[in-house]
């Protein structure tokens, strides 16, 4: 299949320009021996999205009446925004980062929702001191806009809205002024339960693939990673391990007794292969999307739009944002730049 298994898309998408527009670029029509390939598809689609929410057209046909237009963009951040396992330095070495300033500066909010997961500041700093240095530094941001970037760590469990006043731009905002409705019965007693059945399912994924890997527990989550960091584990070990554990916690509220069900039954988590460790996070990214569009107000999915490398439905994180927002699918940090140029382009008419 070119296209994988899809939800519902928040927007009419413009299929046909769309098209055009990629085959200009791709010569998709002019090939003679290869086939309109997956990352074709994958493209043409990101490009439908954009179109329908910077430039939409009526659609006579449409029942129901949408308020078209960007609200707020969501990223991920390895692969997404820099290279996996590197960080936003500067907009000379991070070309992303003069373009997010461009949308800021048009009162688009933007949130990074990665699944690194901490409560200190200083973690996120290191991250993205080029783009939180460049805004702070910016003198065609108003102090308004300038709050419109926020950081939505572990999946959906820290928030952090920057703030120039704070040494690494970034301030803390406590659970209670943002998290959903349906986040505020977990108790902390059923995380850490899960945590634990999680946690005893990568040990035994450590004993039966005899894996050099050492478990890490945080607040919120658990996975294992590499002991000897100069030796990657493969790819096969860590997708056994996704699997695994993502198949241990389910049978444990599955097989729970109906009459007592497991203590985490109701809690939505998340495991998945970020390439060099595997971790389990309390939450997803619909959630996590979700929360931001509740910090701005309210933005409707069809005004956001989320874009990630991993909406692959086996061990890939991005892939319950789709039914929270529009969605766009890319493969690399240089595609995440020519996503956000077309848009500006559109934007501009051109």
């Amino acid at each position: 299949m070119l296209v994988p298994t899809i939800s519902a898309f928040f927007t009419p998408l413009a299929l046909e320009d769309a098209f055009r527009y990629q085959d200009a670029k791709r010569a998709i029509s002019s090939r003679r021996f290869v086939a309109p390939s997956f990352n074709d598809i994958r493209l043409i689609l990101n490009t439908a999205q954009v179109m329908a929410m910077i430039r939409p057209k009526p659609y006579r046909q449409l029942k129901i009446k949408l308020n078209p237009g960007l609200e707020l963009l969501t990223f991920d951040g390895d692969v997404t925004l820099y290279e996996d396992g590197a960080s936003l330095h500067s907009p000379e070495a991070n070309p992303v980062i003069l373009r997010l300033l461009h949308f800021l500066a048009q009162n688009v909010k933007i949130g990074i929702v990665t699944a690194a997961g901490y409560m200190q500041p200083e973690h996120y700093f290191n991250r993205l001191s080029g783009l939180l240095l460049a805004v702070r530094a910016s003198e065609h941001l108003s102090a308004a806009q300038k709050s419109n970037l926020i950081i939505m760590g572990g999946e959906s469990n820290f928030l952090f809205v920057f703030d120039e006043k704070e040494e690494h731009c970034l301030r803390y905002i406590h659970r209670r002024e943002w998290i959903l409705d349906t986040m505020k019965h977990w108790s902390e007693s059923a995380i850490q339960e899960l945590l634990n059945d999680a946690e005893s399912a990568f040990q035994s994924c450590i004993r039966t693939l005899r894996l050099k890997a050492k478990v890490l527990r945080k607040e919120r989550a658990v996975g294992i990673y590499a002991a000897d960091q100069s030796k990657k584990l493969t790819r096969e070990q860590l997708e056994e391990t996704v699997l695994v554990v993502q198949q241990v916690v389910e049978t444990s509220i599955n097989t729970a007794n109906s009459e007592k069900p497991a203590a985490y039954a109701d809690i939505p988590f998340t495991v998945f292969n970020g390439g060099a460790d595997v971790f389990l996070d309390i939450g997803d990214k619909s959630l996590g999307v979700q929360s931001c569009q509740k910090w701005f107000g309210g933005i409707p999915p069809s005004s956001t739009l989320h874009v990630g490398d991993q909406f692959l439905s086996g061990g890939g994180n991005d892939f319950k944002a789709r039914s929270a927002c529009c969605c766009a699918w890319i493969a690399s940090p240089a595609e995440t730049v020519a996503l956000l140029d077309e848009m500006i382009a559109l934007g501009k008419g051109e």
